[in-house]
């Protein structure tokens, strides 16, 4: 019998698909909401990193408790429940330290999710892991349809009005968790008993933790200040969500692609080109942004920065991380990547933002993806060739 026959691939594809609807609600536009409040580049930069912080330990912590307890839907359950909960506390306030709070406890909560249901999933797909794309473009979906709906909608209504259209689809990520069972255990072979710690020092595996933490600080001038640089060159709402949505409509066309990719090339040969076109796409955003050609092209690159490098080190993260330590080195992936990179490129890019200016900023997180390119190049041959 298949390996998929008892796959929920619906109901997964729809956790996916509203959990990225927040995700595409929340990361563009927040940065336009706390500007509207008249906050500066450095405390807008300053509140967008403290949830990415709040990542770095968080999701280690729920995933102790997911391979402790066998539970992990349980956890996700909670998780997502305590985000909505937190999220109304965005409603009550506008003060930077509460904001801050509100923040980092809201983070506890939402950055526990990714880890939990990607672990979930890759449980289900024991021995079909190119079948992942084809549900994880639902969260692509997801995230295309809010950022394009969202940016129509704030070119006609006031700013504030985002908080309650975040808070729906997370809401629904909630209900629809409801609905999935706990995936059945597979027994794990006695080599599978090497610590999180272990493997993590492993070279090639420190490398690629290494390298995503500078890819995703790469990304922190994108998810903090794009749709505020647009805005601010005069591009409309609505023409910043489509470009948002062009970059995750190449995003899908990777996710649907990578199985047949990954099956003739290695994920080294796919991350060099990800982390190649990463240094060009950035340069092209930060110089480039008088150019609507241009932001095509780079929001086009979003397939490689982010499509091709997350289909292709999360396969190599299932592959190192078996057994009783598999959602623990998912949340090991994601606390030191978009976690720890993606705070550490937010603040960043809020400091430089009033110092050096956007190009520049851009200049710089081009410079941290070619230090990943380089580092991936000098252990990238050691990755395994993951058969699909």
């Amino acid at each position: 019998m298949s390996s998929l026959a008892f796959v929920p691939a619906f109901r997964l594809s729809a956790l996916y698909c509203a959990y990225f609807a927040f995700v595409g609600a929340f990361m563009p536009y927040f940065g336009l909401y706390l500007a509207s409040l008249g906050f500066a580049p450095w405390a807008i930069g300053a509140l967008l990193s403290v949830g990415q912080f709040t990542r770095i330990f968080a999701p280690n912590i729920w995933a102790w408790f997911a391979d402790r307890r066998g539970r992990s839907i349980e956890l996700l359950r909670w998780a997502l429940a305590l985000a909505v909960v937190s999220f109304l506390g965005l409603f009550l306030t506008t003060g930077f330290v509460a904001l801050l709070f509100v923040l980092a406890v809201h983070a506890l909560f939402v950055s526990a999710s990714m880890p939990l249901f990607e672990a979930m999933t890759l449980s289900y797909l024991h021995g079909a892991y190119g079948r992942y794309g084809s549900i994880r473009l639902w969260g692509s979906v997801g995230f295309i349809i809010a950022v394009s709906a969202i940016g129509y909608a704030l070119d006609h209504v006031p700013t504030h009005n985002f908080l309650w259209m975040a808070l729906l689809p997370l809401i629904g990520a909630w209900l629809v968790s409801c609905s999935i069972a706990q995936p059945p255990a597979r027994p794990h072979a006695q080599g599978e008993s090497a610590s999180v710690r272990q493997q993590a020092m492993r070279p090639e595996v420190l490398a690629l933790l290494m390298a995503g933490f500078l890819m995703c600080a790469a990304h922190g001038p994108l998810y903090a200040f794009y749709s505020i640089y647009l805005d601010q060159v005069g591009y409309s709402k609505a023409t910043v969500g489509a470009l948002w949505a062009l970059g995750v409509i190449a995003e899908i066309l990777v996710f649907l692609g990578m199985p047949r990719w990954l099956s003739r090339y290695s994920p080294y040969k796919v991350l060099l080109v990800s982390f190649a076109l990463a240094v060009v796409r950035f340069l092209l955003i930060g110089w480039g942004v008088d150019s609507l050609a241009l932001l095509i092209i780079a929001q086009l690159m979003h397939a490689a920065s982010f499509g091709s490098f997350h289909a292709a080190a999360l396969t190599l993260v299932n592959a190192w991380f078996i057994g009783p330590r598999h959602v623990r080195g998912q949340a090991l992936f994601s606390s030191l990547t978009y976690g720890a990179g993606a705070a550490v490129g937010a603040a960043a890019a809020g400091a430089l933002w009033q110092t050096v200016g956007p190009a520049w900023t851009y200049t710089v997180a081009s410079a941290a993806a070619a230090c990943g390119l380089l580092l991936i190049a000098r252990r990238g041959r050691l990755f395994p060739h993951i058969s699909q």
